[in-house]
């Protein structure tokens, strides 16, 4: 059983993560890159560690003694994931649970699935090295625009900025449901899969961004009526069927 875990990134999305992980029996180890959120991490349970990937001295064999690595970080850099990576195959780590984003997808102008092709981007890459290394298993989850609690959809929009693209589709996930997901591979043991992760439904930007900024009463939103339209609607029917994952916030049009 996978009872250690160590979350690289305590971020917004790492930080819910590991608390949850913790009411439920796990011994969490999170890393932060802020000195000043060290006493927030162990006050919440998790054993903190300070780490910056791109340190040219990087020793994280302690951070990486668990059973489940998950990599929950904003890097790009290519050169620092292959440091970290030479770090983990001299580490215990087995599993890796990486997360990555829809955003590997070109637009399409139609509905991709973990077998479309994705753009020439580092993310991308990033995901192949871990798919490749044959010294762990890893999972690839591709979560859409992260929301929920503080996180609303109606301030991601900027006061006389045009949204782009308003006849396009909405790709968005709630972090309960990431939090969810993320558990039931753990639990499930399921491993060198790539997941999209993303809310059944796809309401188009117009629609939703003009509910979303009432809620926070900001009034002032302007779409780009000239723009291509471009868009592309991400299927988590695999996610679906294999870990019969039921979408808590399902319906983008309809949540409180």
């Amino acid at each position: 059983m996978n009872r250690k875990i160590s979350i690289l990134g305590c971020g917004w999305l790492g930080l819910a993560l590991a608390i949850d992980l913790i009411d439920k029996g796990y011994e969490v180890y999170g890393s932060t890159t802020s000195n000043t959120k060290i006493k927030e991490l162990a006050k919440n349970g998790i054993k903190p560690f300070l780490i910056n990937i791109s340190d040219s001295n990087l020793n994280i064999q302690e951070f990486l003694a668990s059973d489940v690595l998950i990599i929950s970080i904003t890097s790009k850099s290519i050169a620092d994931i292959k440091t970290l990576i030479m770090n983990i195959e001299k580490s215990k780590i087995q599993k890796i649970i990486f997360i990555s984003s829809t955003s590997v997808y070109p637009f399409t102008n139609s509905i991709v699935t973990e077998e479309t092709d994705t753009s020439n981007t580092p993310l991308a890459e990033i995901e192949k090295l871990f798919l490749a290394n044959s010294s762990f298993k890893s999972t690839i989850i591709r979560f859409g625009g992260l929301f929920g609690y503080n996180r609303k959809p109606g301030n991601f929009i900027k006061p006389n900025k045009p949204v782009e693209n308003p006849e396009g589709y909405v790709n968005l996930i709630h972090r309960d449901d990431c939090i969810q997901i993320i558990e039931q591979i753990i639990l499930n043991d399921v491993w060198n899969e790539i997941f999209n992760a993303c809310a059944d439904s796809h309401p188009k930007r117009r629609d939703f961004y003009l509910k979303e900024t009432k809620k926070v009463g900001n009034t002032s939103i302007v779409f780009n009526e000239n723009s291509k339209n471009e868009y592309k609607i991400v299927s988590s029917q695999k996610l679906k069927n294999l870990l019969n994952h039921k979408f808590k916030y399902a319906d983008l049009m309809h949540y409180e």
